[in-house]
């Protein structure tokens, strides 16, 4: 085909220079184009890919989820500070249990790009567990938009958490911040039980942790039952999967959507070293593949180009350990590389608009104000030099 093409120009040696001129020019011009769209979204499959982290904001309460929202804003579901109110129904036992709690120590922050925290939504449900368990605070667990409305998912209510008369469940946010109940997932998880709940580790309101927006319908994670269900914005439940019929206590925690397939990581039980997956699930509830050796994973999240970034909560330890938190990349080879180590206790993970992935630190165990928002910047050194991700 190139001698064809070039045969017509056998006669005119000043065009065959000119096109060569051309050719010159236009091939490193894409060149150029291709690497700098790409330096100003993500990284691609072989590239070594390093992370930097700085502080995004501070003041937060036990962070966890985030997400961005149409405003471009940074919206962070917060544990809050927890609690002393005690009631009288089934308590988590102990040692975890029994509960105390309010029903208005946590909050949902705005965070604008100057890194400016402000309550958005506030009096919101929170807890903590026995003293003997380190008083380790839950609320409000993570949020979602579809559309322009913003979705809350509680971790921390109900009345085995000592949160009276507010269950877990899912919320909408009004336009003047204040809410309604969507969906009541304390009640749905009390009448539809799981195959194989762990009886010497369970909580009857369930301990809600992800939840993410696919095609308009909201989809959370229990971990303490073991399940992912689909829940309507006009409060349908729907079990997708029974993770406990099919693998047993794992602790499922985060959830991703990418390519038409949901990716689950999980907690595992502790001590935990290196037994953490990622199951890919398709639609229909169905584990399809599942990639391991992970220690205990929080958050999940996808870049353009279908890496999978893998957020370990403690590495190398058997318990959570300040500083030994991480991330991992995992191209679509399954090979994997760690963009950046030395994180204290994330708990949550999102990419920005801006190709950069933002993180909850200090996500538990801290004193109020004590959590904050890391902002983490990928570069990756490719054939053609180093690209930074702006």
């Amino acid at each position: 085909m190139r001698f064809i093409y070039f045969s017509k120009f056998k006669n005119d040696a000043m065009k065959t220079k000119h096109l060569f001129q051309l050719i010159l020019f236009i091939i490193p011009t894409l060149f150029f184009t291709a690497c700098k769209k790409n330096a100003d979204h993500f990284c691609n499959g072989s590239d070594q890919i390093t992370g930097t982290s700085q502080v995004y904001a501070t003041g937060l309460n036990n962070p966890r989820g985030l997400k961005f929202g149409p405003d471009n804003q940074l919206y962070v579901a917060e544990g809050g500070v927890g609690g002393t109110n005690t009631t009288n129904c089934t308590q988590v036992i102990a040692p975890v249990g029994p509960y105390t709690g309010s029903t208005n120590g946590s909050r949902i922050s705005r965070i604008n790009a100057s890194g400016k925290r402000m309550t958005y939504v506030d009096n919101l449900p929170s807890s903590q567990t026995s003293a003997a368990q380190g008083s380790l605070i839950s609320g409000v667990a993570d949020v979602a938009f579809v559309g322009q409305t913003l979705y809350a998912v509680f971790g921390g209510a109900g009345c085995s958490h000592g949160v009276q008369g507010i269950p877990n469940e899912v919320i909408s946010v009004k336009a003047n911040k204040t809410w309604d109940m969507v969906a009541n997932l304390s009640r749905f998880l009390m009448n539809n039980p799981v195959a194989n709940p762990e009886p010497d580790d369970f909580e009857p309101d369930g301990t809600w942790y992800s939840m993410i927006n696919v095609n308009g319908d909201l989809y959370a994670v229990e971990p303490n039952h073991g399940e992912v269900d689909r829940i309507s914005t006009n409060g349908k439940i729907t079990r997708i999967i029974d993770v406990s019929a099919k693998e047993g206590h794992i602790v499922p925690t985060a959830l991703a959507f990418n390519n038409g397939y949901f990716y689950l990581g999980n907690l595992d039980t502790f001590p935990a070293m290196t037994q953490s997956k990622v199951y890919k699930i398709n639609m229909n509830g169905q584990i399809v593949d599942s990639v391991g050796g992970f220690n205990a994973i929080l958050g999940l999240a996808f870049d353009q180009s279908g890496g999978m970034y893998v957020l370990e909560n403690f590495t190398n330890n058997p318990f959570p350990t300040p500083g030994t938190g991480d991330i991992v990349r995992v191209d679509r080879g399954g090979n994997k590389q760690v963009v950046i180590s030395g994180l204290n206790l994330p708990t949550g993970m999102t990419f920005g608009p801006d190709g950069k992935l933002y993180v909850s630190e200090w996500g538990f165990g801290m004193p109020p104000g004590g959590g904050q928002i890391l902002q983490i910047t990928l570069s990756c050194d490719q054939i053609h030099g180093k690209m930074q991700n702006l």
